[in-house]
């Protein structure tokens, strides 16, 4: 679930790609973020706790440390992370889905 849930959301970054013309910039952005709520470079543990609750309102916790937690058998609020990645994921999707109609639109090809 948390690598459709990665998927969905770097899909949907890419479909940014039709509204500016760098596309690393909108990724580098978004990976800093992933780096940092995501629990790669240190545990939620030692976040502060505004923080944390904050960072737990994202989607990006619930792509590396909860599925790290579980898999080291941590006690860990199981069904409410599903939820979260679940309403996460469904606005990833309808997200992507605006994005690739309005790009459509914006869209005009060159030829060589």
């Amino acid at each position: 679930m948390a690598f459709l849930l990665r998927y969905l959301m770097q899909y949907t970054t890419a479909m940014l790609t039709f509204f500016t013309e760098r596309a690393v910039s909108v990724e580098e952005v978004f990976f800093l973020l992933y780096l940092f709520l995501s629990g790669t470079i240190a545990p939620l543990e030692v976040f502060p706790e505004p923080l944390r609750t904050l960072a737990l309102l994202t989607p990006f916790p619930y792509l590396v440390y909860l599925p790290a937690a579980l898999l080291a058998g941590q006690k860990v609020d199981l069904f409410p992370g599903v939820w979260v990645m679940l309403f996460w994921g469904v606005a990833f999707l309808l997200l992507w889905r605006l994005l690739w109609r309005l790009g459509l639109r914006h869209y005009s090809g060159q030829g060589a």
